[in-house]
């Protein structure tokens, strides 16, 4: 039977892995249980534990945007040396890896969706971090090691932008949103269920693009998260990026390709409309 661990388990996506594990052997490490920067403690809960065809996903992560870019060594030990800490530790076991990543390895100038294969060039400290992450992780598991980017995830767990929209539509008549970056809005749930389509199946190792399909501007999600949270779409105001101004760059464009599903002979993420309903339909974000 295949054994499962997954690192960072107390985050959002950490959170929806416990449910569509349920049933299977499964370990489940927060950041208080597993420090993935330690050699030694990443031995003992992966290399130790596991043997071969059994997985590890790795959705542990330094994901405060902003604050990497004053604390860039505190992101890289955790996103870049801690990844492929734990990717080497499945490799030693004969295990395969899971890395979760980012749109943010791009920097955001394409027009067309960004293939699995583009050329990786991110313009900030997170995605520096994250984009030699998946390089580590690719290099010290190469035949067992997927990496599997997302991008603007929401979901019942943890913070987010739909929960974040709801709680400024209960407390004010208007809210700006940025409508000059587009991207695809991605249910954590719908992530963790493909993970597992993923791991269950021959797919080669490689890099996956784990976003739902379509296209969106954050103007676009905000409109249609009021909407189904009962609140008038018409008290959104469209604005630019240059009124939100941050310490990190955001990527003008994150809309990623799919093509490596159809490779492997799996569907990709279903629309992002199709699934931020159900979203609404099933958990609390309609009281958040």
């Amino acid at each position: 039977m295949t054994r499962y661990v997954v690192t960072g388990a107390g985050g959002m996506l950490g959170t929806d892995l416990r449910g569509a594990l349920a049933g299977r052997d499964a370990t489940f490490l927060t950041r208080a249980d597993l420090d993935i920067t330690d050699p030694a403690a990443v031995d003992a809960a992966i290399a130790a534990q596991l043997s071969s065809g059994d997985v590890v996903i790795n959705a542990a992560a330094y994901t405060a945007v902003d604050d990497a870019e004053s604390h860039e060594d505190e992101a890289h030990a955790i996103n870049a040396v801690g990844a492929g800490l734990v990717a080497a530790a499945a490799a030693r076991s004969g295990a395969r890896v899971v890395q979760i990543s980012t749109d943010y390895v791009f920097d955001g100038t394409a027009t067309a969706p960004y293939a699995e294969g583009a050329p990786r060039h991110p313009v900030s400290a997170y995605g520096r971090t994250k984009a030699e992450g998946e390089e580590r992780v690719l290099a010290a598991n190469p035949d067992g090691a997927y990496v599997v980017r997302t991008a603007w995830l929401y979901g019942e767990h943890g913070p987010n932008f739909a929960k974040t929209m709801l709680k400024l539509a209960a407390e004010r008549p208007t809210v700006d949103v940025v409508i000059d970056q587009i991207g695809q809005p991605t249910w954590s749930r719908d992530l963790a269920e493909q993970i597992m389509r993923l791991v269950d199946s021959d797919a080669p190792a490689g890099i996956y693009h784990g976003t739902n399909g379509g296209t969106a501007s954050w103007f676009d999600f905000a409109r249609l998260i009021f909407e189904l949270g009962g609140y008038d779409p018409e008290s959104i105001r469209p604005t630019d990026s240059a009124s939100f101004v941050r310490p990190a760059p955001r990527p003008a464009y994150s809309v990623l390709g799919h093509d490596a599903w159809f490779g492997a002979g799996i569907a990709p993420l279903r629309d992002w409309r199709s699934a931020l309903r159900e979203a609404f339909a099933t958990e609390a974000l309609v009281s958040a």
